[in-house]
């Protein structure tokens, strides 16, 4: 293990992350409201932070192995989360505990979206403006930025992209050079943040609501400037707009890329990907399902408003932003645990959003039909195929491993809540919400989590990472093989 270089290659990265915190104070000196002095010291802190574990090794310049990749992305993750919790833990206004700030500061990194504040109307705007930052730095993933800013990196920095981006198959680039394919990211990003920024404003936002909603849609991250979230506009319109912009988040970016690319072939470069097509498949069949049991059960005057409703909560939930226009929790307990269930799926591989990613639920029940075939016939060789391509059982095989340890954290995580003490409603929506990077839970946790006890935001901030990076980035490092020479 290449330490001096891992802890030079971290200072550099802590260093970046600093210059994002004079942002908010420079938004708390147009505002007037106080709060810029804690983002004023918090950034000294970092930079020191940063040039302490940079200056000493700053010689110390090796090309990063596999392992190594690994590493510096566990612990950029655990470091920048720890950082990003100074401004919480140093402002007045919210007065925070230390549980607290870092909770908050690893929902909103991991883009869970899950909050343990109150009284968000009347907070600082620079505490507001910093909560959504965070969320669209975690979006695309801090890392893929440092990959497309830092050529000092060279080669490695493959092994940081490989870490950090979300889905089974890692090891497809859009662009020759890595360095190229995190700028193309960053710039596809950068541009869909704009465009959702500008429609909010149009539709009626304000200019900051706008700027923020924008960095928690584009990020799948579900953070608000209001307790009421979206409903607080109480516009169709706003909601409409943050529906089409979630599902495009929600796409495989490299689509989006390919579309940029081949403009002519736009429609073809979406809808010929399988993945893509199961997704909105999916997603219409749970519409349908919300607003057929909203309309049944006669929660809503209209049936517009039902379909509103409907529509919103069904692709906030499943695409795992957790924006809400009312609280979901009020509604029959069958929506409120699909919704849940739904978030498992969650978006598509190379997407900002959470869960488990279609991708991989598609090829579970493709490899559960092929097992059902071989009890049947059992001489036969049946290929996996998606599209018109055959995977190899290698992908199959990965993905099969990949949920067998995405259920035994589950289920480790939602025990040890249940230990704290928390109910078991609270406990399973909790570890689902946060898992799963969703948010918003049932129980105790249906409106925040303020009133839970601090033993399980720290359990849950832990699940919050093993869903942000996938489980096995995080899970190897537990491996006796990983640290042998």
């Amino acid at each position: 293990m290449q330490t001096r270089s891992l802890l030079r290659i971290l200072g550099l990265l802590i260093t970046i992350f600093s210059t994002t915190l004079l942002v908010p104070a420079v938004i708390a000196a147009i505002y007037n409201d106080g709060g810029g002095v804690a983002f004023v010291q918090s950034f000294s802190i970092c930079v020191m932070i940063g040039l302490a574990c940079w200056y000493p090794n700053r010689t110390f310049r090796r090309e990063l192995k596999v392992r190594d990749g690994f590493v510096v992305v566990v612990m950029f993750w655990l470091a920048l989360g720890s950082v990003g919790a100074v401004p919480f833990l140093l402002s007045d206004r919210p007065d925070m505990s230390l549980s607290d700030s870092v909770f908050e500061s690893f929902s909103a990194l991991t883009t869970t979206g899950a909050t343990v504040i109150t009284g968000l109307d009347n907070l600082p705007k620079a505490i507001l403006f910093y909560r959504h930052l965070l969320q669209w730095l975690g979006g695309m993933g801090i890392i893929v930025l440092a990959v497309a800013v830092l050529p000092m990196l060279g080669v490695g920095g493959m092994q940081l992209y490989r870490a950090e981006t979300p889905g089974p198959v890692k090891d497809s680039k859009m662009t020759p050079r890595i360095a190229e394919t995190a700028k193309a990211l960053w710039y596809i990003y950068l541009v869909l943040t704009t465009l959702c920024g500008l429609a909010y404003w149009g539709a009626g936002m304000t200019a900051f609501d706008a700027i923020c909603h924008s960095f928690s849609t584009i990020a799948i991250g579900g953070f608000s400037t209001h307790d009421a979230s979206m409903g607080y506009f109480d516009s169709s319109l706003i909601n409409l707009i943050c529906v089409l912009f979630l599902l495009i988040s929600a796409v495989n970016f490299s689509l989006h890329y390919a579309a940029i690319i081949r403009p002519k072939q736009l429609i073809r470069s979406y809808f010929k990907d399988p993945e893509l097509r199961l997704f909105l498949l999916f997603q219409l069949g749970l519409v349908i399902m919300v607003f057929a049991v909203l309309y049944k059960e006669n929660i809503y005057l209209s049936v517009d408003e039902a379909f509103s409703h409907a529509l919103f909560q069904a692709v906030s939930m499943s695409t795992t932003a957790g924006f809400g226009t009312e609280s979901f929790s009020s509604w029959p307990l069958f929506l409120p645990l699909l919704l849940i269930f739904a978030s498992f799926v969650g978006g598509c591989a190379g997407s900002t959003g959470g869960g488990m990613k279609v991708i991989r639920v598609v090829l579970l029940f493709l490899q559960g039909a092929r097992e059902l075939k071989r009890l049947v016939h059992p001489r036969a060789i049946f290929a996996i195929r998606l599209g018109d391509k055959a995977l190899p059982d290698r992908v199959v095989d990965a993905v099969w491993g990949f949920f067998a340890a995405y259920a035994l954290v589950f289920v480790i995580c939602m025990l040890a809540l249940l230990f704290t003490g928390l109910d078991d409603i609270t406990a399973f929506s909790a570890t689902a919400a946060a898992l799963n990077n969703l948010g918003p839970g049932l129980g105790e946790v249906a409106a925040h989590y303020g009133n839970i006890n601090d033993p399980a935001k720290w359990i849950l901030v832990i699940a919050m990472l093993f869903g942000r990076l996938e489980i096995f980035t995080l899970l190897v490092l537990f491996t006796p093989a990983f640290w042998k020479n």
